[in-house]
């Protein structure tokens, strides 16, 4: 997966690709799906929810430039796998789940795949966690209308910000990073996500 659907395809950043080959990916994906764990595209997770495919989550990871000492929020927890590439590569990630049985299975293979800098909650992501913040990293993995405005206020000066913007059907990757006059917007590539649901997000 790592040399054939990533480095192939351009990433370079090689704390992400060694990330990326440590986690194991079968272990977030239902059972019956496990065979196609490492194939080319997402996979249902239920709860009308998907795992991103291995180069989006990889594209994301290193659009975010997540650093050693780094704090980082994720909005959308889902399987739980981004939240552990991101674990393997931050001091600690906190992340938010809208859906609590989700939430809750992420949590449980978190905890017994023994990552310990993690903190999951339940709640609006849109909303952000403004009691952790500031964040030197924020990564949305569902596809919001515009930036929350919430999430733009919790990202520390010289964060990144990665999140799909567009349609419910349709958006574009940026990574947005906070700088001292203001938020400078970079497109990266076109995606599709299901939508980010919340107070400043798509209504559920």
């Amino acid at each position: 997966m790592v040399e054939h659907q990533l480095r192939s395809r351009g990433i370079r950043d090689e704390r992400v690709l060694e990330a990326m080959s440590r986690v194991p990916r079968h272990r977030f994906v239902p059972e019956a799906l496990q065979d196609y764990a490492y194939e080319d595209g997402p996979l249902g997770i239920g709860e009308g929810q998907t795992i991103s495919q291995p180069y989006m989550v990889a594209l994301m990871t290193e659009c975010l430039d997540p650093q050693p000492q780094d704090h980082v929020l994720e909005i959308g927890t889902g399987s739980g796998y981004q939240t552990a590439v991101l674990a393997e590569l931050v001091r600690e990630v906190h992340s938010v789940e809208r859906l609590a049985e989700l939430a809750d299975r992420a949590s449980f293979l978190l905890s017994g795949l023994g990552y310990r800098n993690v903190w999951l909650q339940v709640g609006d992501g849109t909303l952000g966690v403004p009691e952790r913040a500031p964040f030197q990293g924020i990564l949305v993995t569902a596809g919001a209308p515009e930036v929350p405005a919430a999430l733009l206020d919790q990202l520390a000066v010289d964060g990144r910000l990665v999140i799909p913007i567009g349609s419910p059907y349709h958006q574009t990757l940026y990574k947005v990073v906070r700088e001292a006059a203001g938020h400078r917007r970079e497109a990266v590539t076109g995606c599709v996500f299901v939508p980010l649901i919340g107070v400043q997000g798509w209504e559920g």
